[in-house]
């Protein structure tokens, strides 16, 4: 089993308005599609869920809205706002500044081969 990682609550955050840039979703929805598109890694409860989603709506990063299902029954679906897509594309940007620092120390010269290639110059 790989490693937990400690994702904030901002992290999850931008994995939802990500989703929400593909869709309208509703809340179950975006449990399942985001376990699904991890491989099961992210599995958030409801009870995590829709505390963040009020908190992304609070600030105005999403709307939601009712609509009717075939079993006349109502979901509430969410939707991205223009100002989540701009949020969500300088949490992109942030994230890959992050993640690609990560990879140049996982992937990068060690630090004794860098003396070496130093002192061969």
């Amino acid at each position: 089993m790989p490693k937990s990682y400690n994702f904030t609550r901002s992290d999850i955050k931008m994995l939802l308005l990500s989703l929400l840039s593909k869709a309208d979703m509703y809340g179950y929805q975006l449990i399942q599609e985001l376990k699904e598109m991890s491989n099961d890694y992210f599995s958030l409860k409801e009870g995590s869920l829709y505390p963040l989603l009020h908190s992304l709506e609070k600030d105005e990063l999403i709307q939601s809205y009712w609509e009717n299902t075939d079993s006349k029954r109502k979901k509430k679906y969410y939707h991205l706002t223009k100002k989540g897509e701009k949020a969500l594309n300088k949490e992109e940007d942030d994230w890959k500044k992050y993640s690609g620092c990560i990879n140049n120390i996982l992937g990068g010269v060690s630090i004794e081969n860098r003396r070496i290639h130093t002192n061969n110059m």
